[in-house]
């Protein structure tokens, strides 16, 4: 099944900003994410989601994609699969039509690094701002210990493949109109291994490797957000044949905060004053994730007023410097109302020169004549 494009993943042109992917990013992971979402499909969407974010994030990565697409321009004419399955590359091509399979052979017992893995992880809002030390269970495949990897019965060892002489490799020679041409394809007895188990190890059934869940201790850097991933060195699968092992790559998921809101290294919040604050001035309480602030409201302070608290944002994961929090204050009208306090707010509207109740009835009855044509 073909790769869908990226851009159509997150929902967004390919001309968009990374502001743009970022929050179609956000959006998306927090619909799908398999703590959130029970649908069957969710994981394999998050899974989707973050895959495309990972490259249109990245401007290297997304400048490759936009000129190759899914297409890897490092195996050539697209590694062989389009001709047939035996060519990986143009030396390989030449060779086939005009020299017998020459061609480069890779040794099967080569030593080759093992694959990454990646682990969601979900945190808060809080540990996301201040990081933390804990640890993980992931499942990965361990080197057996039973056959010390060779996935051959102790006492034995895997044999050299007698169909291809260890080179993990068959040609195949066809009749074309062009002459006879060598096709050089894996070996199906030994599967490109080059070696053959006669009695396979009955721990690992001669994968030479088991599956285990292991423990592992990750330090989240402080200011960790949304879709970015902490690289754990030699924490993927082991290694073939004696090559390093793969990395692991946390991605993080952080949870929404009740009252605050994140963009970047700042923090946002609305602050709810009253009619009195609002109209004669306070001083009043913030909350922020470093403790609480004094702020002052001046005397006339409207709905909407920004005020912004230097310093009191989120650390940058990269260490330069701190968010600030910016606060949008909004004047609560208050909807009970004693006798006592409607008969003072009356009395404020005649000294202020507000609507009165009259003034109100003749505006609506203007209104009524206007419809009416008189």
């Amino acid at each position: 099944m073909s790769k869908r494009d990226y851009y159509e993943v997150l929902g967004v042109e390919q001309g968009a900003s990374k502001d743009e992917i970022k929050k179609a990013y956000r959006k998306l992971s927090k619909k799908y994410h398999p703590d959130i979402n029970k649908e069957a499909d969710a994981n394999e969407k998050f899974k989707e989601i973050s895959e495309a974010y990972e490259v249109l994030s990245d401007d290297q990565k997304r400048a490759q994609y936009d000129r190759f697409g899914h297409t890897d321009p490092n195996q050539g004419f697209g590694g062989g699969g389009d001709f047939g399955g035996g060519f990986g590359g143009f030396e390989d091509i030449f060779n086939t039509f005009f020299g017998g399979g020459g061609g480069r052979r890779r040794d099967p017992n080569a030593p080759r690094a093992g694959a990454d893995l990646q682990y969601t992880m979900s945190v808060t809002f809080e540990e996301a701002v201040f990081g933390k030390e804990t640890d993980i269970e992931i499942p990965k495949e361990e080197e057996c210990d039973t056959c010390d990897g060779s996935g051959a019965k102790p006492g034995t060892k895997p044999e050299t493949c007698k169909h291809c002489q260890g080179s993990g490799q068959l040609n195949v020679e066809q009749n074309t109109p062009f002459g006879r041409i060598v096709n050089r394809r894996v070996c199906h007895h030994c599967h490109g291994t080059g070696k053959f188990i006669k009695e396979k190890c009955n721990t690992c059934g001669g994968n030479g490797k088991v599956q285990k869940r292991r423990k592992i201790h990750v330090k989240i850097p402080a200011g960790i957000d949304e879709g970015q991933q902490l690289r754990v060195t030699g924490q993927g699968e082991p290694g073939v044949n004696g090559g390093p092992p793969g990395d692991l790559y946390v991605v993080f998921h952080v949870r929404p905060h009740e009252f605050f809101e994140r963009d970047g290294d700042d923090i946002y919040c609305e602050m709810p004053i009253t009619f009195v604050q609002s109209a004669l001035g306070d001083e009043i309480e913030v909350p922020t994730m470093h403790g609480k602030v004094k702020l002052k409201v001046p005397a006339g302070t409207q709905t909407g007023t920004k005020f912004r608290l230097r310093g009191k944002g989120v650390p940058n994961v990269r260490g330069y410097g701190t968010g600030d929090q910016h606060i949008h204050v909004k004047v609560v009208t208050p909807t009970k109302l004693t006798e006592r306090q409607k008969e003072l707010l009356r009395e404020f509207g005649d000294i202020t020169g507000q609507v009165t109740d009259e003034q109100h009835e003749s505006f609506f009855g203007k209104v009524k004549r206007a419809f009416k044509g008189e």
